[in-house]
């Protein structure tokens, strides 16, 4: 369009754009600018709205500002380093004389809401980076000064909200009374740019959305996910605890906890047989010069153990692919035994920073339910379209929807441009072949190949990142893995890495948190107690008890001397699916009652009916 010097706003009211009043920011020929902005030229101009992406992280990102304008406000030796937006809200990193307090909190809301009534603008300059860096060394604010050095612009933006003024690339809401619904959340820890050398940072969580409405159902979803909160659960369902005496990241497996570990494994392997693959396994310590050979001494040696034996180096493994090629390499292959497919239990170890530790959702051992697809290039599409579809039936099984993402060369890589973009080109193309949708995520590949990341969906509406597969060009050439083809010359094969749920601890601090805790019957580590109303009861209850073993059934029981209701309310606390109810008239006709952990109560059956109920939500479920 064509007009004089006006502002970005005025030339969205001359477009006449629809939910002009939603507009927090704008587009011009597709970059994102503040409403002030001045067009003197002729320009595409588009709205930003606060009802999308866009929009809303630029809203979280303003309100991380006002919340450090409010900081500084009350506490004006706090320094402040970085607050950007992130999902669902924001956060900012302040250096101050204490670490600040959950207490802290209601005052520094209250503040930002008397920041927000006075609905305060947006002020950009752009100054030259040495300005900037004397304004700030005025101010004493040595974090931003250092940004400001390592940026090396010749000029920065600067974003003032009356006296509080922050180095920020924006775009930003027009003023502060655009804030609408935003509540503080909770402080924590965080080193100067994530590096536990620099120095301790109070961190302030913060979340905000487009109206009070919105907040409130993302806070019923919070205090939904505290229910559901894995560790929580975990201690509760007595499945699994970590203790400070054995070490961080390393969990103890409960006999509830081991068993839906067994339970979940065991239906892994007879998943992979069932399609062809063959079990193996390697060991735990590898030659330090083999993991120089693959490529992980360069470019994961961070993540890594190492030991020294008989003055020899090894590493802990990582990851299996290694004792998988050498199986591989063992005997000379034909096209004809292509592909293979090698799947094992692989237990690894990867060093994780103590601050990212997180119940089993991040850890420092784990188990993952690995495999490695070794076949001819001609067989790579398939075998690709072959473990989509054994994600989707798996997810499936769990009630989890899922999205891809396909994820390219990083910036620290082994294998020539032509094998990435080959390898690039198989995963896209099965995907599409499988008519499935998928995003890229650019550079984020592991260092041997791009990859399939499968983000799952669970019942909050959470995601979850757990499958993954890649392909492989570069490994099967520094291992020199070859095939022999029809025509008896040596030629390279492909090779596929992938895990179908991930890590085994990983998925299952998932399946708590999806499940709440109230697993289904075939996964459940006791699905059936049996619960005595009088001690005259326990012959029949302790009889009923071993037929139903018998059956395959995993049972409990509680012939403690105490009151039914008490029994009922602690085996609905470890969410058990049956509570069966033996009563005089149960050990007369030498039957049972059940009760589901919902509440409901079911007729009186006899064991053997019981067993086929059982049985039938079992198969079924599974």
């Amino acid at each position: 369009m064509e007009t004089g010097p006006i502002s970005a706003h005025e030339a969205l009211g001359r477009l006449k754009a629809k939910k002009l009043d939603k507009a927090v920011a704008v587009r011009i020929n597709g970059e994102a600018r503040d409403l002030s902005t001045v067009i003197d030229a002729e320009a595409v101009v588009e709205p930003i709205c606060v009802d999308e992406e866009e929009g809303l992280d630029i809203l979280r990102h303003s309100t991380s500002h006002v919340m450090a304008m409010a900081v500084t406000s009350l506490f004006p030796e706090a320094k402040v380093t970085i607050g950007p937006s992130i999902e669902n809200g924001f956060y900012y990193d302040f250096d101050y004389e204490r670490p600040f307090k959950e207490e802290d909190l209601s005052a520094i809301e209250e503040k930002m809401k008397e920041i927000v009534k006075a609905d305060i603008p947006f002020v950009r300059e752009e100054v030259p980076g040495s300005e900037a860096i004397a304004f700030f060394e005025r101010r004493k604010e040595n974090y931003k000064v250092e940004l400001i050095r390592d940026l090396g612009a010749e000029t920065v933006s600067l974003y003032t909200n009356g006296d509080f003024t922050d180095l920020c690339r924006g775009p930003h809401i027009p003023s502060t009374g655009k804030v609408k619904a935003f509540q503080l959340m909770k402080v924590a820890g965080a080193y100067w740019r994530g590096d536990e050398r620099n120095a301790m940072l109070s961190r302030i969580y913060g979340v905000a959305f487009a109206d009070q409405k919105a907040l409130r159902l993302h806070l019923k979803r919070l205090e939904e996910a505290r229910k559901r909160n894995h560790v929580r659960l975990g201690a509760q369902l007595e499945l699994f605890s970590t203790h400070e005496e054995i070490g961080g990241g390393m969990i103890v497996w409960h006999p509830k906890g081991a068993l839906l570990r067994h339970l979940l494994e065991q239906y892994e392997i007879d998943e992979h047989l069932s399609r062809g693959y063959e079990l193996v396994r390697g060991p735990q310590l590898l030659k330090t010069d083999l993991w120089k050979k693959s490529g992980h001494f360069e470019n994961y040696r961070e993540h890594m153990y190492f030991t020294t034996i008989d003055e020899q180096s090894y590493g802990i493994k990582p990851m299996n692919c290694l004792a998988h090629m050498l199986i591989y390499k063992s005997k000379i292959r034909s096209y004809r035994h292509l592909p293979k497919r090698y799947f094992e239990l692989g237990t690894v170890h990867r060093h994780e920073r103590s601050g990212v530790l997180n119940g089993l959702l991040r850890v420092r051992e784990f188990t993952q339910d690995d495999a490695h697809i070794i076949c001819t290039p001609e067989q790579l599409n398939g075998e690709i379209k072959g473990v989509l579809d054994f994600v989707k039936d798996v997810m499936g099984m769990f009630g989890f929807d899922y999205e891809l993402e396909i994820s390219t060369r990083p910036e620290k890589s082994i294998g020539t441009d032509e094998d990435w973009e080959q390898a690039t080109e198989a995963l896209v193309t099965a995907v599409r072949e499988n008519d499935l949708s998928y995003e890229i995520n650019e550079g984020d590949g592991a260092f041997y190949g791009p990859k399939i990341d499968v983000k799952l969906q669970d019942a909050l509406g959470r995601k979850w990142q757990c499958a993954t597969i890649q392909c492989d060009f570069a490994l099967p050439e520094r291992f020199d893995l070859v095939y022999i083809d029809k025509d008896g010359q040596r030629r390279r094969p492909a090779m596929i890495h992938r895990v179908i749920l991930g890590a085994i601890e990983r998925f299952i601090g998932v399946l708590i948190e999806h499940f709440a805790g109230a697993f289904p019957v075939w996964l459940a580590p006791v699905q059936a107690t049996i619960l005595t109303v009088t001690d005259r009861n326990v012959p029949w209850g302790e009889r009923l008890q071993g037929r139903l073993r018998e059956a395959g059934l995993r049972i409990s029981a509680d012939f403690r001397n105490e009151k039914l209701g008490l029994k009922v309310r602690e085996a609905q606390l470890q969410k058990i699916p049956y509570m069966l109810i033996v009563g005089d008239r149960e050990g007369e006709q030498e039957g049972l009652t059940p009760r589901l952990r919902s509440g409901k109560n079911l007729s009186f059956m006899n064991a053997g009916e019981f067993i086929d109920l059982v049985r039938e939500e079992r198969n079924h479920g599974r």
